[in-house]
C-alpha cells in the first residue's frame, strides 16, 4: 500500500492535509494542474536518457572519445534493453513508498548520472555504465515516473487531462531540442550536458520535491466537475500487476503502443532515407518534420476532447486505423500534396495514441498498482524503440526497399485496431463482478 503525505503528517491540521508542505502553497494554488504540468516537466527530463537526446551528442561524443558508429550502436542497444528493465522497480517503489520521494530519487539519480557523462574520458566499459544508466533512469524510471503522476492526478475528465498534458510536453520537448542543440553548438556536449545536470539537480529536484502532490490530494482539483466514470470508480475495482498482465486488454493496448514506438524509433532514425527513397529533397524532410509536430500538437488535443464523449478504446481502434492507412499510403507517396496527407495523417493519428497510452492504464486497471502496471507497459516500448530501428536496418540492407516493411506493420496495425475497438475495459468488469 502506498504512503500519502497525510498518512505522514502530524501536528498542525493543515500540515495534516498536505503532509509535509506548508499550508500557504496549496491556498495559492490548484494542486491537480500543478501536478500535470510537473509531470510534463519529469518527461521532459528524461531527454538526456533518449534516443533523440543522445542523437543531440552523439557525434562529437564519439570524436571526443574515439568510438565507431558501430561500437557505439552496440552500446546503445544493450544500455537501452538492460536500461528498460529499471521500468519494474519503479513502478513497484512508487506504489510502495509514493510518488514524489521516488520521482525526487529518480531525478537526483540521473542528474547525477548526467553530470558525470559530461566529463567522462574514461573507455568503453564506464561509457556503457554511464548510458546505461541514463536510459535507466531516464527513458525507463522517470518516464514511469511522469505518466503515474498525471494518471493518479487526473479523475473523470481523464482524458481532456492526458491530452493537455501530452501537449505541454511535446511543446516543452520542441523547445528543450531548440536550447540544448544551440548550447551545444555553441559551447560544446560537455558543457550542455553539465547544463542538464544543473538543471536536473538544482532545479526540477526541487520543484518536484515542492509542487509534486500525493494522488489522493489533488483529483478533485482537475475533476472536481465530473460525473462518475469508470476512472473515478473506488480502489476495490483495481487490478494488481498479475491480474492485468491475464487480459486481454493489457496486452491488447501495450502491444499497440509498443508497435507505434517500433515504427517511431525507427522512422525517426532513418526517416530521411525513407522519404529519400521516395524522392525528396532533405529541405522537404525538415518540413516534414514541422508539419508531423504540428499535426500530433492537434491530435493530442483533439483526442483530449473527444475523449470526454468517446470510450478510449474506440479512440484507439480509430487512431490505428488511420495509422495503419498512412504506413500502407507511403510506399505510394510521389508528390508533395501526397506527402503533407501522409504527413497529417501520421501526426495525427500518433497525437492520439500518445494521448490513449498516457491515459488507459487507470482506466483499465484502477490506482491500486498503477505504477507497476505503467512500469511493466513502459518496458514493452522501451524495448521495441530500442529494436525498431535495427529492423528497419535489417530490412533494408536485405531486401533494398523499407516498403516490404511497411506494408507488412500496416497489416498487423490494422489488426490491432480491429482487436482494440472490440475490447472492454476490464474494470469495468471486475467492478460488475
Amino acid at each position: 500500500m502506498s504512503h500519502t503525505p497525510a498518512a505522514r503528517g502530524k501536528g498542525d491540521p493543515a500540515q495534516e492535509a498536505t503532509g509535509d508542505r506548508p499550508a500557504w502553497i496549496d491556498a495559492v494554488f490548484n494542486y491537480g494542474w500543478v501536478n500535470v504540468m510537473v509531470a510534463a516537466l519529469l518527461m521532459v527530463a528524461t531527454m538526456p536518457g533518449r534516443t533523440q537526446g543522445l542523437g543531440l551528442i552523439t557525434e562529437p561524443l564519439l570524436r571526443d572519445l574515439g568510438l565507431g558508429h558501430v561500437a557505439f550502436a552496440k552500446i546503445n542497444l544493450w544500455a537501452t534493453l538492460i536500461g528498460s528493465l529499471m521500468c519494474f522497480p519503479a513502478g513497484y517503489l512508487i506504489d510502495r513508498f509514493g510518488l514524489r520521494i521516488v520521482s525526487v530519487v529518480i531525478v537526483l539519480a540521473l542528474g547525477l548520472t548526467v553530470w558525470d557523462l559530461s566529463g567522462f574520458t574514461g573507455g568503453t566499459l564506464g561509457l556503457f555504465l554511464l548510458i546505461t544508466s541514463t536510459r535507466g533512469f531516464g527513458q525507463s524510471a522517470l518516464s514511469v515516473a511522469s505518466i503515474t503522476a498525471v494518471s493518479k492526478t487526473a479523475g473523470g475528465r481523464y482524458g481532456l487531462v492526458v491530452g493537455i498534458y501530452s501537449f505541454l510536453l511535446t511543446m516543452l520537448f520542441v523547445l528543450s531540442f531548440i536550447y540544448v542543440g544551440k548550447a551545444i553548438s555553441e559551447c560544446g556536449w560537455r558543457t550542455a550536458w553539465l547544463y542538464i545536470a544543473i538543471a536536473l539537480l538544482f532545479g526540477i529536484a526541487p520543484l518536484t520535491l515542492l509542487f509534486l502532490r500525493e494522488a489522493s490530494r489533488t483529483s478533485g482539483a482537475v475533476d472536481a466537475a465530473s460525473a462518475p466514470s469508470a476512472s473515478t470508480l473506488d480502489s476495490h475495482a483495481s487490478f494488481t500487476l498479475p491480474q492485468a498482465l491475464r487480459t486481454h486488454a493489457f496486452w491488447i493496448f501495450a502491444l499497440s503502443v509498443s508497435m507505434f514506438g517500433l515504427v517511431s524509433s525507427g522512422m525517426g532514425l532513418f526517416n530521411q532515407a525513407v522519404l529519400a527513397e521516395r524522392g525528396f529533397s532533405a529541405k522537404v524532410y525538415y518540413q516534414f518534420l514541422s508539419a508531423t509536430t504540428i499535426a500530433s500538437l492537434s491530435g493530442q488535443l483533439v483526442c483530449g476532447w473527444l475523449a470526454l464523449h468517446v470510450p478510449l478504446t474506440r479512440l484507439m481502434g480509430a487512431a490505428l486505423f488511420v495509422y495503419a492507412a498512412a504506413l500502407a499510403m507511403l510506399p505510394a507517396v510521389a508528390t508533395l500534396p501526397a506527402l503533407w496527407i501522409f504527413a497529417g495523417l501520421i501526426g495525427s493519428a500518433g497525437g492520439f495514441i500518445a494521448v490513449i497510452f498516457y491515459a488507459i492504464w487507470k482506466q483499465a486497471f484502477g490506482p491500486g498498482q498503477l505504477g507497476r502496471i505503467q512500469g511493466a507497459a513502459q518496458f514493452l516500448t522501451v524495448i521495441t524503440s530500442a529494436v525498431g530501428p535495427l529492423i528497419f536496418a535489417e530490412c533494408h540492407a536485405f531486401v533494398g526497399s523499407y516498403t516490404p516493411l511497411l506494408l507488412t506493420i500496416a497489416v498487423i496495425v490494422l489488426l490491432m485496431g480491429m482487436t482494440a475497438w472490440r475490447v472492454v475495459m476490464p474494470r469495468l468488469t471486475l467492478a460488475a463482478g
